[in-house]
């Protein structure tokens, strides 16, 4: 029976009004006698409470949330990528305890089945040689990678991390539509899928006995700490980077985890250990969890093209020095036609039947199943045997039934027995449909769920939730995000109290100070130079600021603007003609680049004050006019950088990368001082020159209230160049570079001082000498060539 055929009573909720003329109802809200699922009427009642004002605030607030948050997906079309905004779908999928129970023990079968299989494939192959797999469906995967075979990893386990896409279909059966063991994506979105929704719902969730899932994550990530060589080790997170369609995911689990981020450049390879590349040296690493596809992990021994892995990491596995989460070469579970052969497989190798059944599949490589598919195949979903995506998801591999009607049946036969083996005929999905909310109404829309297993120290573990991927439309088709789909979070709810737990772990006692994380190389440098960019940037601001500002005054004034400003300007890689320069832009955008690159150790505020920064940049970019303008404009961006700035002074932890963040941008600001002191405090220099030095330097106010009768050369470079209580001056940029470069690992080895604190020290005395008479133009451009050295010094000892 279907939801329309069910006897239902709109009345009781305004919103569900229509459902007839929209499709009928949604079949999760209904049980099989057509009355609504107890799990889901103490929601409904609620939602039907709500005036239109009070959703449209609440959705808006989960919406600004997520914003907040910088979570996004990638789009990919004709053109590229672009990021879009996580199309989150504000109501929740409801399920009851004990239907998920049920559900978590026929996953819990399946990732049995899944780990005796791999074993199997990449061990004994018993499987192939007694006729339970067809051998050139394995060995014609992709993922099938024959450096893997006879390689048992550390820990005796291939599978640690696992997802699921299920989906019901109307009459109330569990189906799974795909596996994923590559390297299963979605948790850290489930995550702030759920802190979206629970701010929407806030009054009513904290009430509602939606199990957390913070116990899931904190059993996961002390499994993972299992797994490690021992007290003080750390596992970490191998990602493709910034540029994957889930890197902000690797990046809110990464922390959310407190375990590192890596990348494969920031791995080494030194007599068969992975050792990871940090400013104190090398650090070994024995627990990876691997985000990115198997093939790409080693361009030695897997995909020779690959830039993103490690070269001789394979080996380094097969010698049992790091455990690798899942096993490279597990991707080949998610191959498509083996859908077919697992309701045989598994009384073989677990002596029971499925628990819950996949969707129905026949390889055509098999002269039976290939005869079903062409007699059945207006009602088949065809394509590559071998793909690992959904049908769903791929439009390339799949043919649906519907568009066989113009073909003859001889052809359509012809094509099976031709590429039989290559092929696969999957019975087309009718999938359950949810509510959602569309238009003012909520409406029909199908559904599937990605549900998360972990390994743990008592077994997997099944996330209690997940996300649901809901449809645009009536088609389960337009299911996937690429095509226009949204996500939803699913509350697991029980007839009782839940834990609520963090995902912290009970503190030990006595209390015992966890030491400081390592700091890769790669992190080090990115964060030297987002604090050069932002210093940089600010530094174009005031610039801008001061020649837009004088601009308007001589176009009042009828005077000529000095062609030593505009020749600064040009040096300093600023096009006086454009308000809002390309310069500045790309300055901001190298700040917002390295960043992201290390967004795991980011805050929040942090970031969205960046972004908010570039976004403001590039709105002026496009409205600004010279002049007054843009003098304003630049007063806007200069309290946004500085609001940064701020943040990062105040909040940011003085672990080893808020130091290089901070030399970078002494080293910056030290820099820029120079060249505008050597400018503009030349005898020769333009009225008004060395007032704009002083306002360059931020030290107006400090300069008039220290010498409030004249200016002079002498008091303007003593101020911005030698005095040690301006946080402005060159002499305090440098005792700060100073300071923190002491705190750097082998800052001094064995009492003996570095290279890179002599060189330091050479600079810091050689300026601490100097009087204003002796610092011309010269002098000042060769203690800017100091700072250069530095700058090239910590690049050489730290951060390659």
């Amino acid at each position: 029976m279907t939801a329309q055929d069910r006897q239902f009573d709109p009345g009781r909720n305004r919103h569900l009004a229509g459902y007839r003329t929209l499709g009928g109802v949604p079949d999760e809200l209904l049980d099989q006698d057509g009355n609504i699922r107890p799990v889901w009427r103490p929601f409904l009642d609620h939602f039907s409470a709500l005036s239109d004002k009070d959703l449209a605030r609440r959705f808006a607030r989960g919406d600004q949330y997520l914003r907040d948050a910088g979570v996004f997906f990638r789009q990919y079309g004709a053109e590229g990528s672009t990021e879009r905004e996580w199309p989150l779908a504000r109501i929740p999928v409801l399920v009851e305890e004990a239907e998920w129970n049920s559900i978590s023990a026929g996953l819990r079968q399946r990732a049995d089945l899944l780990e005796a299989m791999v074993a199997d494939l990449y061990g004994p192959n018993r499987l192939v040689a007694n006729g339970h797999l067809p051998a050139n469906l394995i060995a014609g995967s992709r993922e099938w990678l024959r450096p893997m075979v006879n390689v048992v990893p550390r820990g005796g386990h291939f599978l640690h991390f696992l997802a699921f896409e299920i989906g019901r279909g109307p009459d109330g059966t569990w189906w799974v539509l795909g596996d994923r063991t590559q390297a299963p994506s979605g948790s850290g979105f489930a995550l702030e899928n759920r802190v979206a929704t629970s701010r929407i719902y806030s009054d009513f969730f904290a009430d509602s006995h939606v199990f957390r899932l913070a116990e899931f994550f904190r059993s996961f990530r002390d499994a993972l700490h299992g797994l490690t060589d021992g007290p003080g080790a750390r596992p970490a997170i191998l990602t493709p980077g910034p540029l994957n369609d889930t890197y902000f995911e690797h990046a809110y689990i990464a922390r959310y985890l407190g375990i590192l981020l890596l990348e494969g450049e920031d791995l080494l390879v030194e007599n068969g250990e992975v050792m990871v590349r940090t400013v104190d040296g090398l650090r070994p690493i024995s627990v990876l969890w691997r985000r990115l596809d198997a093939s790409f992990a080693d361009p030695l021994e897997l995909n020779p093209d690959s830039r993103l892995g490690t070269a001789g990491l394979v080996s380094a596995i097969r010698q049992g020095n790091v455990t690798m989460m899942n096993a490279l070469g597990s991707g080949v579970l998610e191959t498509r036609a083996l859908m077919a052969f697992m309701p045989r497989i598994a009384p073989e190798l677990l002596s029971a039947p499925l628990m819950m059944p996949n969707i129905a599949t026949w390889w055509c490589g098999q002269p039976a199943e290939r005869e079903h598919v062409a007699s059945n195949r207006h009602r088949m979903m065809i394509g590559s045997a071998h793909s690992t995506r959904l049908p769903y998801e791929s439009e390339e591999t799949t043919v649906l039934g519907g568009n066989f009607r113009s073909l003859a049946d001889e052809a359509v036969r012809n094509w099976l027995v031709s590429d039989g083996a290559n092929l696969v005929g999957q019975e087309a999905v009718t999938l359950s449909t949810t509510p959602a909310y569309e238009n003012g109404k909520l409406v029909p829309r199908p559904l599937s769920l990605r549900v998360f297993l972990a390994r743990t120290g008592t077994g997997w573990q099944v996330m209690p939730g997940g996300f649901a991927r809901i449809g645009q439309g009536p088609d389960a088709n337009a299911i996937a995000m690429q095509r226009g789909g949204t996500v939803a979070d699913v509350w697991v709810v029980s007839n009782g109290p839940v834990n609520t737990a963090s995902v912290q772990s009970t503190p030990q006692r006595p209390y015992v100070r966890t030491r400081p994380t390592v700091l890769p190389s790669r992190s080090a440098d990115n964060l030297f130079w987002l604090g050069r960019y932002t210093e940089r940037a600010e530094g174009m601001m005031r610039l801008l600021r001061a020649y837009h500002v004088r601009k308007a005054e001589s176009s009042t004034a009828g005077a000529a603007l000095p062609a030593s400003l505009e020749d600064f300007m040009k040096f300093s890689g600023i096009d006086p003609d454009d308000p809002v320069p390309t310069g500045l832009l790309h300055t901001i955008n190298g700040a917002i680049t390295s960043a992201r690159n290390v967004r795991y150790q980011f805050s929040t505020d942090g970031w969205l004050a960046l972004t908010d920064l570039e976004n403001t940049a590039r709105r002026f970019s496009k409205t600004l006019v010279p002049g007054d303008d843009t003098a304003r404009a630049m007063w806007v961006l200069l309290r946004k950088i500085t609001g940064f700035a701020g943040l990062v002074q105040e909040n940011m932890y003085r672990f080893t990368g808020w130091r290089f963040l901070s030399i970078g941008r002494s080293l910056e600001r030290a820099i820029a001082a120079c060249n505008t002191l050597a400018v503009f405090t030349e005898p020769d220099a333009p009225d008004g020159s060395l007032d704009l030095a002083v306002e360059l330097g931020d030290s107006v106010m400090t300069y008039r209230r220290r010498f409030s009768v004249f200016t002079s050369r002498d008091t303007v470079v003593d101020l911005l160049a030698l005095d040690t209580r301006n946080p402005r001056s060159i002499l305090y940029q440098l005792t700060e570079v100073r300071d923190q470069a002491a705190y750097l690992p082998n800052a001094s080895v064995n009492d003996q001082m570095s290279q890179l604190s002599r060189a330091i020290l050479e600079a810091h005395t050689s300026l601490a000498i100097q009087i204003p008479e002796t610092l011309d133009a010269d002098a000042l451009y060769d203690i800017r060539s100091d700072f250069e050295g530095i700058s090239d010094l910590i690049g050489e000892t730290y951060l390659k």
